[in-house]
């Protein structure tokens, strides 16, 4: 069991068990207060990525109470450049994201609860995710989720955090319900599909992704840790190549624009009638397939039906068949992820041709 934190009101050092944070709480600003207020505290991290393995290093070495992270996906070699929290035994374990992270974050601080969950963000989870948390963290890879996040986190006034990096840039930018601008003031729609630079498309660099989690990160500490009032209220876009760092200011954003979710309470991407039931995955080469109707895999019967078809690989978590140049990854949630093609309407004619439905 994790230890108790002390009483997250008092201004007095926290006990032996949280020496480790002593450079920390020398932090004027943060202090043993704050330290406090942040092991009591509880964040959601969407993504366990590039990004999103950043942010959970970060935030479980500085003492976060407790993290829930929530990752659809499992490990690729081409990960282990930018994902600086697994290794190459995680990949030879075939674990999916969130196990891996869970695994390797409670050998770093064992005072920390950290709860993994192998699943896909949705309209019909985000609530029970999201439950009781006091922060919400974006390490997803796609904007439709990503409104689907602001859509949560407006009409539930829970702060969130929006990052992204492609190639040697990207940006970051906290949402403070009722205090500051959403994400959908700043961008009404999601960019056309095409339209926006992936990593697959440009790549991406190890040094932007660290850079945007640290911003990402610091305010989350801010959050978390009582310092509301420090969190930015501006857009930082970050360009390592180019050496630029800079700030757009929000206020007249949010003072100005008439914005469908925090002006008009529009939440489609919450309701459910901007729901994305497939998508391709950034950098992979691979389709999400996600059934409409939520069903459980046996995956140790289906792993024996599917013996004859091709090699069949299992664990707890994940099934994995490889045939005919493709690889079909199956979750116990009903979830597939075809690797070998991105292209949606194929990828659904290999998982019918192998696994039916």
């Amino acid at each position: 069991m994790n230890p108790q934190p002390p009483d997250s009101n008092t201004d007095e050092p926290a006990g032996a068990e949280f020496a480790r944070y002593v450079r920390q709480t020398r932090f004027a600003p943060l202090g043993a207060a704050g330290q406090n207020r942040l092991a009591t505290s509880s964040a959601l991290l969407c993504g366990c990525g590039a990004l999103g393995s950043h942010l959970a290093d970060l935030l479980v070495r500085a003492g976060v109470g407790r993290l829930r992270i929530v990752d659809r996906d499992f490990l690729e070699v081409s990960n282990l450049q930018r994902q600086t929290l697994f290794d190459e035994q995680d990949l030879a374990d075939e674990l999916p994201k969130a196990v891996a992270a869970a695994r390797k974050l409670q050998r770093v601080n064992g005072l920390v609860a950290i709860e993994p969950i192998v699943a896909d963000v949705d309209h019909h989870n985000i609530a029970a995710l999201a439950a009781g948390v006091d922060l919400i963290l974006d390490g997803t890879d796609n904007f439709d989720t990503r409104f689907l996040l602001n859509d949560f986190a407006v009409q539930h006034s829970v702060p969130w955090i929006f990052a992204g990096v492609v190639g040697a840039a990207g940006q970051t930018m906290t949402i403070l319900p009722g205090e500051s601008a959403c994400l959908r003031c700043l961008m009404p729609e999601p960019p056309p599909a095409g339209d926006a630079q992936t990593c697959e498309s440009v790549g991406i660099l190890g040094p932007a992704v660290a850079a945007i989690a640290s911003i990402a990160a610091c305010e989350a500490l801010k959050i978390l840790s009582g310092n509301r009032a420090a969190a930015s209220r501006r857009l930082a876009v970050v360009d390592l190549w180019e050496n630029r760092l800079r700030e757009i200011n929000l206020s007249d954003l949010r003072l100005h624009a008439d914005c469908p979710t925090c002006r008009r309470g529009d939440f489609p991407w919450l309701s459910g009638a901007r729901a994305d039931r497939h998508a391709v995955l950034c950098g992979r080469g691979a389709v999400q397939l996600t059934p409409a109707t939520k069903h459980h895999w046996d995956l140790a019967a289906l792993a024996r039906r599917l013996a004859g078809v091709g090699r069949v690989s299992h664990n707890p978590f994940l099934l994995r068949l490889v045939v005919d140049g493709f690889q079909i990854t199956l979750f116990p949630d009903g979830r597939a992820i075809v690797s070998g093609t991105d292209d949606i309407t194929q990828a659904r004619a290999v998982y019918a041709r192998f696994i039916g439905h």
